[in-house]
């Protein structure tokens, strides 16, 4: 049966520096956690607290309910994927994988049978008899998922597993974890700095910036409905356009803002600001189109770089005020560097944030795609 974890008011401190805040937070049996956020917001010290390589200096740590703070790290029932793929260099692919339960006092007979069935999940029993160094960077991550995967633990912890990998790999890797989670079940948290990673894996993500959880929510949620600038910002590839703008009117009809010396309509987008209010204007790369007559006029601007993806062009420009506007559409647009082209907006698709950085007016519609 599926794990759950419980992290109940959750601190960290090194001395008198304090760098985890209190952080509540419950993670669902079987579920795929994904925290993410930049460089030293506090996710893997977070994930070592759970681990028990890290000591917890406030609050509890619950597992199925019961207290661990102060359970060892091997009692636990957890394993961890490092992102170093730490194998012994000296031993084969089989033993790596067994010597974990050797030590532990397994028989002999349960030792083979758990590596024989490890390795066919992976598709790495033509590489038993190999040492790491024979091995290529992906097949030694499959080996590094093996050695955790052949303990049988109720909870599954990995620490930017993929970071070594080139970008290719990554992406194949990143699919075989999802499918192995949807194979055994377990509890799993990933940590990683990557948000395209935590949006493609995870079944819930938390966002955690300086040590405390900015947001915690479904992929989508977070995407459509970020509750500050830092996750809109952060959630979504391209990265979302930010334009200052101040609060000419709003009501529960609708809103008008100043952006860039333009006053733009926003109909059916209530923004929950003063009039005169300084504000933050968001919208997504891929909800910007070029020219047409759907939707609300966000202003001209000049084409600074024209990416051809094939599928998609990606272009690079500024308005007159010297902002910077990203945009993505589908398909081939022929659309050269120099040239001037009128952006448009769907209200229902853009975001406002305030002075704080919280979100005042969020999408009250979209399409979304359904399956019949």
């Amino acid at each position: 049966m599926a794990t759950s974890i419980v992290l109940d008011k959750i601190v960290k401190r090194y001395g008198s520096v304090e760098v985890i805040h209190g952080i509540d937070l419950k993670i669902e049996p079987g579920e795929f956690t994904v925290f993410v956020g930049p460089s030293g917001c506090g996710k893997s010290t977070l994930l070592r607290m759970i681990a028990g390589l890290e000591a917890i200096s406030g609050g509890d740590l619950l597992i199925d309910g019961e207290r661990m703070n102060d359970v060892p790290a091997s009692q636990r029932g957890i394993a961890m994927v490092f992102q170093s793929y730490a194998l012994y260099p000296h031993m084969t692919v089989y033993k790596n994988l067994a010597f974990g339960l050797e030590t532990a006092g397994y028989k002999k007979a349960e030792i083979d049978r758990r590596v024989r069935d490890v390795a066919k999940i992976l598709k790495i029993e033509d590489y038993l008899a190999r040492k790491p160094k024979a091995l290529s960077g992906g097949q030694r991550q499959r080996v590094a998922i093996g050695r955790a995967i052949v303990r049988e633990p109720k909870i599954f912890l990995f620490d930017e597993p993929l970071s070594n990998l080139d970008a290719e790999l990554r992406v194949a890797m990143r699919v075989e974890i999802a499918k192995l989670h949807q194979s055994l079940g377990n509890t799993m948290i990933y940590v990683t700095h990557d948000q395209v990673e935590a949006m493609t894996m995870a079944d819930k993500i938390v966002v955690l910036k300086d040590g405390n959880v900015m947001q915690v929510g479904a992929p989508l949620d977070l995407y459509n409905r970020p509750a500050t600038q830092f996750v809109a910002g952060f959630i979504g590839s391209p990265k979302m356009n930010f334009v200052a703008g101040t609060v000419e009117s709003a009501d529960e009809r609708g809103s008008v803002l100043t952006i860039a010396g333009r006053t733009v309509r926003l109909p059916g987008l209530a923004v929950a600001a003063p009039r005169g209010a300084a504000v933050t204007f968001g919208v997504r790369p891929e909800h910007l189109t070029v020219g047409g007559e759907t939707g609300e006029l966000l202003g001209d601007v000049t084409v600074q770089l024209v990416e051809h993806l094939g599928g998609e062009t990606v272009l690079y420009t500024s308005n007159d005020a010297g902002d910077t506007l990203n945009v993505a559409v589908d398909g081939q647009l022929r659309v050269k560097t120099g040239e001037r082209v009128p952006l448009r907006i769907d209200p229902a698709l853009c975001h406002v944030f305030d002075g704080a950085g919280r979100a005042v007016a969020t999408p009250v519609a979209r399409t979304e795609a359904r399956v019949a």
